[in-house]
């Protein structure tokens, strides 16, 4: 019963861990259309590139909650 138990913490903790896949597709979504916005308007790149910025840090707190959540399952629980 005890291995089962620790197999199944190894699970959720690859489960947890793929949480990082979601921000990685977004944050290249999101940097070719601020691409796209600089090459239609190019006087607005400081605009633009704060604004990416800005939601790219966002974006990547959910891959490192995954993360810590992850360490928590392997080496708390």
């Amino acid at each position: 019963m005890i291995d089962f138990a620790e197999g199944m913490k190894y699970l959720a903790a690859a489960i947890a861990v793929f949480t990082g896949i979601a921000p990685a597709l977004g944050q290249g979504f999101a940097a070719g259309k601020a691409v796209e916005a600089v090459g239609r308007q190019p006087e607005a790149v400081n605009e633009i590139r704060s604004t990416l910025l800005l939601g790219d840090a966002l974006a990547e707190t959910t891959g490192i909650y995954g993360l810590v959540v992850a360490i928590i399952l392997i080496f708390v629980a």
